[in-house]
């Protein structure tokens, strides 16, 4: 059952079962401007509690290093962990090469499939209680 939603032009949030949920609306390009937009909707729809978010990438043209470096400070607030959603198995390995190089504040795990995303996230729930 979805519990919240919250929206820009981008960008779509919200919470169901427990889990916070994400999806690009279109193809986009995450540059400063969006990165510091999609984080501020996270916070909005957060309400200050920390959460398991569900992070799919399918719609995202690029990433740029200024906004990777922003998300490295500011996008592990409010998270208990995250799941991150890639279509392909090289996306894939190089969020898990990235950890390797910088470790994350929260656990972050890469995905090609969204049922396996949410059976580790509600893994950690069960286990963080």
């Amino acid at each position: 059952m979805v519990i919240k939603e919250a929206e820009n032009d981008f960008i779509k949030f919200w919470i169901e079962d427990g889990i916070l949920y994400s999806k690009f609306k279109q193809p986009t390009i995450v540059n400063i401007e969006k990165i510091k937009a999609l984080i501020e909707l996270r916070h909005e729809i957060s309400e200050g509690e920390k959460q398991y978010w569900c992070y799919d990438f399918d719609g995202i043209k690029s990433y740029d290093k200024e906004a990777r470096d922003y998300a490295e400070i500011y996008g592990q607030e409010y998270l208990h962990a995250c799941a991150v959603i890639f279509n392909s198995h090289i996306a894939k390995f190089t969020l898990n090469a990235f950890m390797i190089l910088k470790t994350p504040l929260i656990p972050l795990k890469g995905f090609t499939k969204k049922s396996e995303a949410v059976k580790w996230l509600n893994e950690l729930k069960r286990k963080n209680g």
